[in-house]
């Protein structure tokens, strides 16, 4: 099939770019002080040739979170998702497929597999590449071609989701029960105005003036109550340690204090709650022993919890034993770290999640998809970065303001690496200028991606 819409890649690039942190991140038991943003620019060309147009896309390259491996050093597989990226862009300049950008990403993606065997085998490194690393590494050259797709035609990207422009429907990506759907059925036509911001509360970052050992200086916050006051939030993401019960209840406690101290001041009477314990617990009965305990202690800071990230291993085949039906029963458990496929998503389906968190990380076409599956199914929806800033960020935020049912938006890139973020800010002033806990999504509603 084949529509004179299509379009076919003409050139692409990679660039890398270094991200040092204001502050350092902990996050399942590893701690971050840098990243890198890998940066794709597609150059795309009409059906005809007489035109084209230059998109953009850009993601932390994220090797911690999508590779954490005993076998494998953060060094090598940093290396090896570096390599992945530029190969990635080498085949796809040298790929003369025609179609819609879904058309074009999913007969890449393909090879994908194989590429990052290759690359593990030519850097002789223990283990394969990680599914969910191709997908991180892979995930800016998809952004960028739905962002040129969406600027050769001068419209939105998200526009560009209808039988109009797509050559099939979602049942050549997913199953029968999508037959004649296509993705503007699950997308928004316009960016929703305004998201609330999803801050982010690191295992080891410092809740009050008296947990600040060595101030940054730099005229940010410094600690969690500082931060409520500066942005005005109303929604805090709390990171875990999934294997020290005590401590993970206390944390919650205090931060909840801290909490209804800061909001107290500032006359807020509601705030929420997720909770990230980043694949740690021994098991499902340890979430609900967490809640219940929660619960009991504290009612108050248990209702302010919106939902649950992956708790337990994100190989779901090799733990069938991690079932959630009971947690999901007293809070939405989101599938995240597992989710890289549809096959992965009916799996955590059958295993009790009852949500699905978003990452434009994961790839535009990918978010896409498993958000239409997750609403058809009745999932609970989130959208969640990876430490984005600039142009990630901004991508992440187009994503979760154009996907019906999400209701708040994570953002951690102001607190860590903010740097990053200042050109785009003078561009985009109300997505980094927070005051009321929101950001300004209404903003992204240009040509391609919005931005």
């Amino acid at each position: 099939m084949s529509k004179a819409n299509d379009i076919r890649i003409k050139d692409a690039v990679c660039t890398f770019e270094p991200v040092p942190f204001r502050t350092p991140l902990k996050f399942g038991g590893r701690i971050m002080d840098r990243s890198i943003l890998i940066n794709v620019d597609v150059v795309v060309e009409s059906r005809d040739g007489k035109r084209t147009a230059t998109g953009a896309g850009s993601m932390p390259l994220g090797n911690i979170w999508a590779w954490p491996s005993a076998a494998v050093s953060a060094e090598d597989s940093e290396a090896a998702m570096k390599e992945f990226a530029e190969e990635v862009v080498s085949l796809a300049s040298v790929c003369k497929e025609l179609g819609h950008p879904i058309d074009v990403a999913y007969h890449l993606s393909a090879e994908y597999e194989h590429l990052g065997k290759t690359i593990s085998q030519r850097m002789k490194l223990a283990e394969p590449m990680t599914a969910l690393a191709e997908l991180v590494a892979a995930s800016p050259f998809d952004a960028a071609l739905h962002d040129a797709y969406g600027r050769l035609h001068n419209i939105s990207s998200y526009d560009t989701l209808t039988s109009k422009y797509m050559n099939y429907d979602l049942s050549e990506y997913l199953d029968e029960q999508f037959a004649g759907e296509y993705l503007d059925q699950y997308t928004l036509r316009e960016p929703k105005a305004r998201m609330p911001l999803y801050h982010l509360v690191g295992a080891i970052d410092p809740l009050s003036p008296g947990d600040v050992s060595k101030p940054v200086g730099d005229g940010l916050p410094e600690h969690l109550a500082e931060w409520i006051a500066y942005n005005g939030l109303t929604h805090l993401k709390i990171k875990l340690a999934g294997d020290d019960f005590d401590w993970d209840v206390n944390r919650v406690l205090a931060v909840d204090a801290i909490a209804s101290e800061a909001q107290k001041a500032r006359g807020c009477s509601q705030w929420f709650y997720s909770l990230d314990f980043n694949e740690k617990c021994s098991g499902a009965q340890y979430v609900v022993d967490f809640l219940k305990t929660i619960r009991d202690r504290n009612p108050a800071a248990y209702d302010r919890i919106q939902y649950i990230e992956q708790p337990t291993h994100r190989n779901l085949k090799d733990h069938p034993e991690h079932k959630m039906h009971e947690a999901a029963a007293l809070k939405p458990v989101v599938i995240d770290e597992s989710l890289v496929d549809y096959d992965s998503l009916l799996l955590c389906r059958e295993m009790g999640y009852t949500g699905v968190a978003l990452k434009a990380c994961k790839g535009h076409t990918e978010a896409l998809l498993m958000g239409a599956a997750a609403q058809k199914f009745g999932m609970f929806l989130c959208v969640q970065d990876l430490t984005c800033s600039g142009l990630s960020f901004l991508h992440s935020a187009s994503l979760a303001a154009r996907i019906p049912g999400i209701a708040a938006i994570e953002g951690n890139g102001r607190q860590y690496c903010p740097a990053a973020n200042k050109p785009w800010a003078k561009l985009f002033p109300p997505m980094f200028d927070i005051k009321d806990g929101t950001v300004g999504t209404g903003v992204l509603n240009g040509p391609g991606l919005g931005f």
